[in-house]
């Protein structure tokens, strides 16, 4: 930030009166501006021992897989913006949704929150999906079929991880985590 939203004046980083870290402060109309995380809703859309993966077709990791998720929108819940999400890539709807993960990245400002729950049925009883506008493709994989070295995120692999593991115990527990800097894979 180099300049003041309220006055348009430079601003420096320093730590306001009363606060424990550096701000953007402007040096004319003395307003401090808070930058904090933003958050990632999505789902795990789920049809018996499978889960739908969408193919990017937008950047960042263009055509790599990931869980439909996103950036929250104001105004909305984050089970409003994970099922949000989860329309807008795959087309899916998600019955009965449950929090089933929540991830802190702090190196680049994040936390994700993944909903999972079974793929809403259509008229013949099947899985109701197709690619949004951001998807090339959307498939059902088994932990086998899934794509682990094509998976645009870490948090991605670390949900599916967990989801496929909670999934054979019959565990419903919410999963916490921090992805760190560098990544080491789960299937090294």
């Amino acid at each position: 930030m180099n300049f003041c939203s309220q006055c348009g004046q430079p601003v420096n980083l320093k730590i306001p009166e009363g606060d424990n870290r550096e701000r953007h402060v402007c040096g004319h109309c003395e307003t401090i501006h808070y930058q904090n995380p933003r958050i990632i809703a999505g789902c795990i859309p789920v049809a018996g021992d499978q889960v739908l993966l969408c193919r990017r077709a937008i950047e960042p990791r263009h055509g790599l897989w990931t869980l439909p998720a996103g950036f929250m929108e104001n105004g909305e819940t984050a089970l409003e913006g994970a099922l949000r999400e989860c329309e807008e890539e795959a087309n899916a709807r998600i019955d009965n949704p449950i929090l089933s993960g929540v991830f802190d990245i702090p190196h680049i400002n994040q936390v994700y929150m993944f909903y999972r729950g079974p793929i809403s049925p259509n008229s013949q009883s099947e899985a109701d999906f197709s690619p949004g506008i951001e998807s090339l493709e959307v498939e059902l994989f088994r932990e086998s079929e899934v794509p682990w070295d094509q998976l645009a995120f870490p948090v991605m692999e670390l949900m599916l991880h967990h989801h496929f593991q909670d999934s054979k115990s019959n565990l419903t527990e919410v999963r916490t985590g921090t992805i760190t800097r560098p990544w080491k894979s789960l299937r090294s």
